[in-house]
């Protein structure tokens, strides 16, 4: 199972807010916009990683199916 800090509609749920915060700020707080920037950074890092993991378990699932149609 993965870690919560990997977890991809958590992460998704924080890009969201990062992008809202970003939308919604009348005066842009310049070195808090940087941190929530390092922070998307972060999230979208390992939602691509968890993405390559989904992707690779469907994969597998596939291979599962095609070999017991064999």
């Amino acid at each position: 199972m993965p870690k919560e800090t990997n977890n991809l509609n958590t992460n998704l749920k924080k890009l969201e807010e990062i992008s809202n915060w970003f939308d919604n700020s009348r005066e842009l707080d310049v070195e808090e916009g940087l941190e929530k920037v390092k922070e998307a950074v972060v999230l979208i890092k390992e939602s691509k990683e968890r993405l390559k993991q989904i992707e690779n378990e469907f994969e597998e699932i596939k291979k599962e199916v095609e070999a017991e149609k064999a």
